[in-house]
Formats: C-alpha cells, structure tokens, sequence
C-alpha cells in the first residue's frame, strides 16, 4: 500500500505516516517507484503508533519507544519501564481533576444552599 493508501484506508494521518519514514523503523517498507509500500507488519507498527499518540506519547517517545519494540523481547522490561512511567502521570492527572472537581461542587454547593434560603417563603 500507498502512503495515500494507508491514510485513506486506515485514517492514519500523513504527518505520523511520513514521522513513522523518517525514523527508519519501516524494514519492510520499500521505495517502489518513488511511493512508499507499506506490509501488514508496518501496519501493526502504525497501528501500535497511533495507540501511542492517542495515550499522550509525544513523538519523540513513540519514536523511542517504537525502536524498542524493533529490537525484541529482550527490551520488554525498559518497555513497561516506560508505561508505568505514563501510566503514574496520568493517574495524577486524573486525582488532580478529581480534586479540582470536589473544588467546584463545593462552591455549588454553597450556591445552592444560598439560593434556597432565599425562596423559602418567610425569609428574606
């Protein structure tokens, strides 16, 4: 397949498609009369990019991370090194929001306790 091929078929964006070139990780990708071909194995790198991307990876990481995969299995605990490493930044992410969010239901809280004081009949 095409680049244009692979980014009509599989919505995988140009920009990650000529990214995933330019790092040299494509062993099976091969110039055919100046195009790209692309093989199943590259569209499973392409798809492990695109989860990459999609869980906050910035290029530079994927394109480490993608290296790693290249190389094997003996590069499998830096691999999980490196997930658990995102994995600890989005769960702090998320407790801050979480808090951030107690935070906001807090004041409406007050707001709410505010206003019905003010519609109880008798009150002013």
């Amino acid at each position: 397949m095409t680049i244009d091929e692979v980014n009509r078929k599989y919505q995988i964006p140009k920009k990650i498609l000529k990214e995933y070139e330019s790092w040299g990780l494509c062993g099976a990708v091969r110039k055919v009369m100046g195009n790209w071909q692309y093989d199943d194995q590259d569209l499973e790198r392409l798809s492990l990019i695109m989860t990459l991307h999609d869980i906050g990876f910035r290029s530079e990481e994927v394109e480490t991370y993608m290296h790693l995969v290249i190389e094997g299995d003996g590069t499998q605990d830096e691999r999980m090194r490196i997930l658990d490493q995102k994995r600890e930044k989005a769960l702090d992410e998320i407790h801050f929001r979480e808090k951030q969010l107690d935070r906001m239901d807090y004041l409406r809280y007050e707001i709410r306790k505010c206003q019905n004081k003010q519609k109880k009949p008798g009150r002013q």
